[in-house]
């Protein structure tokens, strides 16, 4: 908790190209420390947008895709960066010393701090009122926000609001109970719900239907489902305009390149970024790309084949490898035979046209998530566009690289490298570094909304409802809606049509670091996760098993903080 009371450092100055209501532009101008007039507009006008740019620290939301690691949709390879991957806690040598642990808190932490400094100084503003209780809401939805996800990480955590004005030796309280933070969470969403505009000015703005989307998820988590269901109901009938985008794939662009469409009417919130080598206000999505990615990338996270076999085919039938390679092995699928040089392929795996017909029946979000082998991908090689091809060797060896128009693994894996989020070229001249990806991290999408709205209505036993949504978000991507044609649902019972729901949460949502939770939720996370072993893509073993047992449903407080407030007590089995 030393870092609650930061004075927000690293404040951002943002655009005037709006007026002082419109959207949060980013400029390039960070500074180290600042001397607030808050009854000064502009500068009032900046230092929201510092309560924002909170939301883009490591271990907040830059990096929020490292979860997957710790599910069962993915993989880290290494522990080096905590904030990035989460390989420590995947494979259960995690400690309450781990930094992954004490990043997160002290992130949170951190951003509740801009948000607190931010309300209680609007209060005493003599600037216009319209603009205090704007700026109040919209930081009070973002401290909701980050309690919601130190309730989710931690449970109970101190509660630290306005009032607080002493420095990091009295940040002394002990843990609230679960339930208090929870209440503290959704009076901050209600009050950000009775005072925030209707819509937002820009993806990365706070609005009412945000925060009543956000309500409606704090209910959700607490199984509340008739006081979240009617606030999802508010989301989707209330002339927000939120829609499901026609393109999957296009929502993980950034807007400006081909067709983009991170900020389009489907993200309800998110974490608005720039390209740019000399701005700190990219996503991090060198940990995710690989060699033949723009700076040639770490891939630190891969794709685990569990997922890629959750993909349905698009006839809505559940995958099976027989149905398609009956009496073909995986050598005759997937392994190529290079030159003498290991440079170039001389000769394609016998079946590799079954292989890329197969791809063609399966649910599109599959492509749309992963590298899939023998296909292209857009790299940037020698500084230069360069489609290149997933290609695994057949000595087992993955000596094919960038150079040479291949999609290569940093780690030297035939792995599912992923490609949701990834740069494609360098994003139409967007990007200058690997570390400052323009792409928007979207925190809330109406997809989500949908499904979070078809799981309280089957909860509440009404499964022709929950269906009605569900079939939504499948026939954004061409798949056939449940309860007709292969698809057809069995009984229509409360289970077998929350199997489904968790299904298509796993495939809409992959990599988007929401299955960590779901799984929590869903007493699940041990049950789909323990005894995970790493395979590459022919079932090879390349790495460890997966340990994750009880104790990680909730993280430990980190020891760190414990050491400065032995009142913080800590959480079970750590």
């Amino acid at each position: 908790m030393k870092n609650i009371k930061r004075f927000l450092s690293g404040i951002c100055v943002c655009s005037l190209l709006t007026s002082l209501t419109g959207c949060y532009d980013l400029e390039q101008l960070p500074h180290d420390s600042v001397v607030i007039d808050f009854n000064d507009s502009q500068k009032a006008y900046e230092t929201m947008v510092g309560v924002y740019q909170a939301l883009n620290g490591s271990s907040v939301y830059n990096g929020f895709y490292a979860l997957e690691s710790a599910t069962d949709l993915g993989w880290s390879y290494n522990g080096w960066w905590p904030a990035y991957d989460k390989y420590n806690i995947s494979m259960g040598i995690a400690n309450a010393s781990y930094g992954g642990f004490s990043e997160t808190w002290s992130g949170l932490y951190e951003g509740i701090s801009r948000a607190n400094n931010m309300i209680a100084n609007m209060g005493k503003s003599n600037l216009d009122e319209s603009i205090r209780i704007q700026y109040i809401a919209e930081s009070r939805f973002i401290r909701g926000l980050l309690y919601s996800n130190l309730l989710n990480y931690f449970g109970g955590v101190p509660i630290y609001d306005e009032t607080f004005t002493g420095d990091a030796s009295e940040m002394l309280n002990p843990r609230n109970t679960a339930e208090e933070v929870r209440e503290f969470v959704l009076n901050d969403l209600t009050f950000a719900i009775e005072n925030l505009p209707k819509t937002r000015s820009s993806v990365g703005q706070a609005s009412q239907g945000a925060a009543y989307a956000l309500r409606g998820k704090v209910y959700l988590y607490n199984k509340e489902y008739e006081k979240a269901k009617a606030d999802f109901l508010q989301v989707v009938n209330g002339g927000y305009g939120y829609t499901l985008h026609s393109s999957y794939a296009d929502l993980f662009r950034p807007s400006g390149y081909e067709n983009g469409a991170d900020d389009c009417n489907e993200i309800i919130f998110a974490v608005e970024h720039m390209g740019g080598s000399s701005t700190p206000y990219g996503l991090h999505v060198q940990f995710l790309g690989n060699r033949a990615s723009y700076g040639g990338c770490i891939n630190a996270n891969v794709a685990s084949q569990e997922l890629v076999a959750m993909y349905d085919c698009i006839d809505g039938k559940p995958y099976n490898r027989d149905d398609f390679f009956k009496g073909i092995s995986d050598e005759d699928l997937y392994q190529s035979q290079f030159d003498e040089n290991g440079q170039k392929v001389v000769s394609y795996p016998p079946a590799v046209d079954k292989l890329k017909a197969m791809y063609e029946q399966r649910d599109p979000r599959m492509a749309a998530t992963v590298i899939l082998p023998y296909t292209t991908y857009k790299g940037w090689v020698y500084n230069a566009a360069a489609d290149c091809e997933m290609v695994l060797s057949n000595d087992g060896v993955y000596h094919s690289n960038e150079g040479n128009g291949y999609v290569r693994n940093a780690f030297n894996h035939d792995a599912y490298l992923w490609r949701k989020f990834v740069q494609e070229y360098d994003w139409g001249s967007q990007i200058a570094d690997r570390g400052n990806s323009p792409v928007n991290w979207p925190i809330i999408r109406y997809a989500d909304v949908l499904l979070m709205l078809a799981e309280c209505y089957n909860q509440t036993n009404d499964q022709n409802n929950a269906v009605i949504y569900i079939n939504q978000v499948r026939s954004r991507v061409g798949m056939p809606g449940l309860n007709s044609g292969p698809a057809w649902l069995a009984s229509n019972s409360q289970d077998e049509v929350f199997e489904r729901i968790k299904h298509e949460r796993a495939v809409e949502f992959a990599l988007e670091g929401l299955r960590f939770f779901d799984l929590r939720r869903w007493g699940e996370l041990v049950k789909k996760t323990n005894g995970m072993k790493e395979t590459d893509i022919m079932g090879k073993l390349i790495g460890g098993t997966k340990t994750i047992d009880e104790k990680y449903n909730l993280w430990p407080i980190p020891q760190s903080e414990i050491d400065l407030n032995d009142k913080l007590i800590q959480n079970t089995g750590w």
